[in-house]
């Protein structure tokens, strides 16, 4: 009411109207969705009908093109693809034509139209290899050679390329099994069978053996052993071997001893591999020893790195500097990897070299920047600000067809969709127009959209944008209840849901600070919040209450160290006392071996926002090193809230 007070009589029917016709649009197009659903040419007609210049009239069409497509005319699709050249609707509309025409052995038509997608899926991929390969096209073979080991569930159009390849005779047995045993490394036991078909069948195991081997690995070890000695007999020891290592690697190990002249270098000491790279997930003190016992038997890029947490863990800085240089280039260059052969170089001595990395990766505002910062001796402070976007760089965002679509998809509740729309609308924007965007989002109370684009700026930024603080009347003053730090609560946040208020993840945590069901439901019982019901565990005063809160006897509970309770935040503070060492560890080890990759990734996250939270909060520099500390040696104390979920 007060901001239709401040219009005149002519602007406020104007607002209005602009309003009823969004929502009528709005309705048109839910309509045209459900009918595209139910599969209701007529009514999804009717609805366009009713859309007229709506912001998603191009998806409207986009489903009514969708339900043509069997009709096998395609000049209406033409027709739609040339308008919205560029735009994501049309890239996914090609997409799915594509997909039409591959299930047909259209070839020459998925020539044609393949070329024009911008960011093709691995299907959709394969289906223009099928088609290269329909005209002899022999580097596809090339291309299916590279991905043997990586892709192993391949989509169903891919299967006919390494079909093709095999046939080819470039993939030898060994091919064979090296392939199976990525599979088996990457638990995948049903690819395993669709593998070891590419075996001739003279080389072929029996499939109730190899169906024992993986779904029963010890009884098989000790009723199968290696079998009758065969290639098959011996990969399928080193198969159940490897699986019994997923439980327990020191038993894995004891039946390698036990089998171990059985069986040929390779099948040993990938087996080795595969205990030592189990072995570290778990922080066993022997996972370097049964490491060096693999000698050189290839190891995917998980075991690889696995191989330097191990040996971080172990201060066994050599093999920690030699794992690094064996890796793969594209590996290797990731910032964990580049910091951690900095400080191995360091350790060895070799301190301007190690130097010379960390320069590599100084400035990245990331965990691994922060700290390359630091061990170069600078500090971690945000950039000079950006000006602010200029009205024309305002209504040029405003005006741009694909985020207006994206807004209407918010508006309309449809989040998967804005966020998609958002994203590839953003493809190819400068600075300033990433800017101009991510003030739109702010206005629009989008945040998790502003935070994300104005962390796509490579010269200009504004880190008010990339580290929003929002809902400040709420947290701030609940942080201070607890005695918390405000930049490690809003960098959690930040983490947690990027300030979406109604955010739900796939395990049901819900709201700004993702609360589980039943940890809401403790903490509202251990703080006697009356009337507590999860229904309100999304109201902002509440959720905000339950988690700090949760934050406060996490710390208490895990030597306020919060390095410990931001794991125990995501993944359980069973799991992050689990994951201490038997003597004090760095907290950069700590975070870097963590067992969950989303955890790992997440805590390194929390840290390294919480480093940028303080500094804008504070307006002076901030340590990630002092913020990481020491993590001090596992301990059989017993919690204070032993039963703290």
């Amino acid at each position: 009411m007060k901001f239709h007070a401040r219009l005149t009589p002519l602007a406020l029917g104007l607002a209005l109207s602009l309003s009823a016709f969004a929502q009528n649009g709005d309705m048109a197009f839910l309509t045209a969705r459900d009918a595209f659903r139910a599969g209701n040419l007529n009514k999804l007609e009717q609805a366009i009908g009713q859309l007229g210049n709506h912001e998603l009239t191009p998806y409207a069409e986009n489903y009514r093109l969708r339900m043509w497509m069997d009709k096998g005319d395609p000049g209406n699709l033409r027709d739609f693809l040339q308008r919205y050249e560029g735009s994501y609707v049309a890239e996914k509309l090609r997409a799915d034509w594509i997909r039409w025409l591959g299930k047909r052995s259209a070839w020459n038509e998925v020539d044609a139209e393949f070329p024009r997608l911008l960011a093709p899926e691995p299907d959709v991929s394969c289906y223009s290899q099928q088609a290269r390969l329909a005209r002899d096209d022999r580097s596809v073979l090339a291309e299916a050679e590279k991905q043997w080991l990586t892709m192993l569930e391949p989509p169903e159009p891919c299967r006919p390329i390494f079909d093709a390849l095999v046939a080819s005779q470039k993939m030898s047995t060994d091919d064979v099994w090296a392939r199976a045993r990525r599979q088996v490394e990457a638990n995948r036991p049903g690819w395993v069978r669709t593998t070891l078909n590419y075996l001739p069948d003279s080389q072929m195991p029996d499939n109730r053996q190899l169906d024992n081997a993986l779904s029963s690995a010890m009884g098989y070890l000790i009723k199968q052993g290696t079998g009758n000695g065969s290639r098959a007999g011996r990969e399928l020891a080193a198969f159940a071997i490897a699986r019994v290592a997923a439980n327990d690697p020191r038993t894995a190990a004891d039946e390698l001893e036990r089998l171990k002249g059985k069986l040929h270098d390779s099948e040993r000491q990938w087996a080795w591999s595969q205990i030592a790279l189990q072995a570290a997930k778990k922080h066993a003190p022997e996972a370097v020893g049964w490491y060096n016992q693999a000698g050189k038997t290839p190891l995917s890029e998980d075991a690889a790195q696995w191989k330097v947490r191990a040996a971080l863990r172990a201060q066994e800085w050599g093999v920690v500097r030699n794992t690094i240089e064996a890796m793969p280039a594209e590996l290797a260059a990731k910032p964990e990897w580049i910091y951690w052969l900095g400080r191995a170089l360091h350790a060895g001595g070799r301190t301007s070299e190690g130097n010379a990395l960390f320069e590599k990766i100084a400035g990245q505002p990331n965990f691994y920047g922060n700290l390359a910062d630091e061990e170069l001796g600078h500090t971690v402070l945000p950039p000079p600000k950006a000006k602010a976007p200029t009205a024309e760089e305002q209504r040029v965002a405003r005006d741009n067809p694909g985020i207006r679509r994206a807004l209407a998809f918010f508006r309309n509740d449809m989040r998967t969709e804005a966020v998609k729309e958002w994203n590839w609308s953003l493809r190819g924007m400068d600075d300033r127009e990433l800017l101009a965007a991510a003030d739109l989002a702010k206005r629009n109370q989008i945040w998790d959209r502003a935070i994300n684009t104005a962390d796509r700026t490579k010269n200009e930024h504004d880190y008010t944008l990339r580290f929003l603080a929002p809902y400040g009347e709420t947290v701030r003053p609940a942080a201070q209840n607890q005695s918390l730090d405000d930049a490690w609560v809003y960098g959690l946040m930040r983490q947690e849901s990027r300030f979406i208020t109604n955010a739900k993840s796939n395990v049901g945590a819900s709201g700004l600070m993702q609360l589980m069901p039943a940890t809401a439901k403790w903490v509202a019982r251990k703080i006697g919040l009356r009337d507590f019901s999860h229904g309100r565990v999304n109201d902002t005063e509440t959720n905000v209450l339950l988690g700090t809160t949760y934050m406060r006897l996490v710390m208490e509970n895990l030597d306020n160290h919060p390095v410990l309770a931001s794991a125990a935040y995501n993944a359980g503070p069973g799991r992050a006392r689990k994951w201490r060492a038997d003597r004090p560890l760095e907290g950069a080890i700590y975070a870097e071996t963590i067992p969950f990759s989303e955890t790992r990734d997440y805590v390194k996250k929390v840290m390294s926002n919480a480093v940028y939270y303080s500094a804008i909060f504070n307006g002076k520099p901030d340590s990630l090193k002092a913020r990481l500390g020491t993590i001090g040696a596992r301990t059989a104390d017993v919690p204070k809230d032993s039963d703290l979920p």
